[in-house]
């Protein structure tokens, strides 16, 4: 049989392999043992190139051929087979659950220097006084450390609570009239007093 005959014969044989419509819900469950649907799961037939991927219910709906190997695949999950079977309704409808895929990796140190023994000659080279009483006083006054509280930026906590404190102010606020100092006619008279008294002093 010629090469022509053969790719023909293979067409005609595709041709009259039934088409079902294939339906079905990926589920998926938590390490709490709690089964939820799984959206944005491949589902799809890699031999032919079509597909789809499942709704934020975890469903999908496809039209496939009898025989066609279809494959389910998600990241952070193992990746499933499914044989079309020769269904004797035009409609399927299959559930498949998901199993995660776990992944240990193993301990990585980062440190800031290309080796062990970079990192030690550094250390060394600090020459750190271990002993308390050989710390300089002058850098523990009550000034220093306070011009270090004040210049020192704040952190990722800090940054979250100082959000968090504007966002409430902001909310109270949110329907309460906003007010002008420059508008406020108190102001400006404690603003012409002590410009007065200025001139009194010199």
């Amino acid at each position: 049989m010629s090469v022509f005959g053969t790719a023909c014969f293979q067409v005609q044989a595709q041709n009259q392999r039934r088409i079902l419509q294939l339906s079905g819900v990926v589920l998926g469950e938590d390490d709490n043992e709690n089964v939820y649907q799984l959206p944005g799961v491949h589902v799809y037939v890699p031999k032919a190139g079509r597909g789809t991927t499942t709704n934020a219910f975890g469903f999908f709906s496809m039209p496939v051929l009898v025989g066609d190997s279809i494959v389910i695949s998600m990241v952070g999950y193992e990746r499933q087979h499914y044989i079309v079977p020769n269904h004797p309704s035009e409609y399927l409808t299959i559930i498949i659950e998901m199993v995660q895929d776990v992944t240990y990796l193993k301990e990585i140190e980062i440190m800031p220097f290309p080796t062990e023994e970079v990192f030690k000659e550094a250390i060394l080279a600090l020459n750190i006084p271990t002993d308390n009483g050989k710390i300089d006083k002058k850098n523990l006054n009550q000034e220093l450390l306070a011009l270090m509280v004040k210049t020192t930026p704040m952190d990722g906590p800090m940054n979250q609570r100082y959000y968090l404190d504007q966002w409430a102010i902001a909310q109270g606020q949110q329907y309460a009239p906003i007010m002008n100092p420059y508008l406020n006619v108190f102001n400006w008279a404690k603003f012409f007093k002590s410009l007065k008294q200025d001139k009194k002093k010199k």
